[in-house]
């Protein structure tokens, strides 16, 4: 028999709440929440490792909770205003998983080719915005993403939720624009600022060999650093009113620019 809890006021499910509001208790425990089959069948897959499941029955079923769980993972049958008080969304999916962090260092980064392509992203504020990138890089699938000076937590509700689960596909890591400078290199990977500044055309460039190409910020571009240390600023031209576009969007023309001139390997 399952364990159940029914009241939102139990201690463990205050705890849980945390975890959905506070990148501190995040840290700290090293736990974070999932919501939603899909996602969790991401993390599996991810070799992410689910402490704990929460369901709601009649939304969610026992046996369709089995099908998730591993021997380790303790299984609780949850009341609805429990289940609404852990949901992040508002549809409703009748399942939650407790789940352990990972770390995300650059020197855990694996390459499965010896001219990998790199997406770098500098200091990425909107979770939306981290998400749709990382489902961009999915579909690219790069051999990494890394975030350079993060501003938010990979395991934040909204990114897990805009990624629609791409945060458990893609090999990231994370460090300071120096620190990740300074890896490249060592990898003797090229580096491909998009910048206004000294640009060429981006379809004008080699992407087929070990390739990192870097994305800014909307409203303030990548830092001098960057630019100083690029192999080779490239730029999207603009035909309309304005100078820029959604950092995903930009992301997806220059990832795919570099599978197509890779043949889509």
């Amino acid at each position: 028999m399952n364990k159940e809890i029914t009241s939102v006021q139990n201690p463990y499910i205050k705890e849980l709440y945390l975890l959905k509001e506070k990148s501190r208790d995040r840290k700290k425990s090293g736990l974070f929440l999932i919501e939603g089959a899909r996602e969790i069948e991401l993390a599996l897959k991810g070799n992410y490792q689910l402490e704990t499941i929460l369901y709601y029955p009649e939304i969610f079923s026992e046996a369709q909770v089995n099908s998730l769980k591993s021997a380790q993972t303790k299984i609780i049958q949850i009341s609805k205003d429990v289940y609404q008080k852990l949901a992040h969304r508002d549809t409703t999916e009748g399942i939650i998983a407790v789940a352990k962090t990972k770390s995300h260092d650059l020197n855990n980064i694996k390459f499965k080719s010896e001219n990998p392509l790199i997406l770098v992203a500098e200091a990425p504020e909107k979770p939306g915005n981290i998400g749709a990138i990382l489902r961009t890089a999915d579909a690219a699938n790069v051999d990494a993403v890394i975030i350079a000076n993060p501003k938010t937590d990979l395991y934040n509700p909204n990114i897990i939720r805009s990624s629609v689960g791409c945060i458990f596909t893609n090999q990231i890591a994370t460090g300071s624009t120096s620190e990740i400078i300074s890896f490249l290199k060592g990898e003797n990977i090229a580096i491909y600022c998009a910048a206004l500044q000294t640009s060429e055309l981006y379809t004008t460039q080699d992407f087929t060999k070990a390739t990192a190409i870097v994305m800014g910020t909307e409203a303030t571009g990548l830092s001098a650093e960057w630019l100083e240390q690029s192999t080779q600023n490239i730029v999207i031209p603009m035909q309309g009113e304005i100078d820029s576009m959604n950092v995903s969007v930009a992301a997806g023309i220059l990832i795919f620019e570099a599978k197509r001139q890779r043949n889509f390997k």
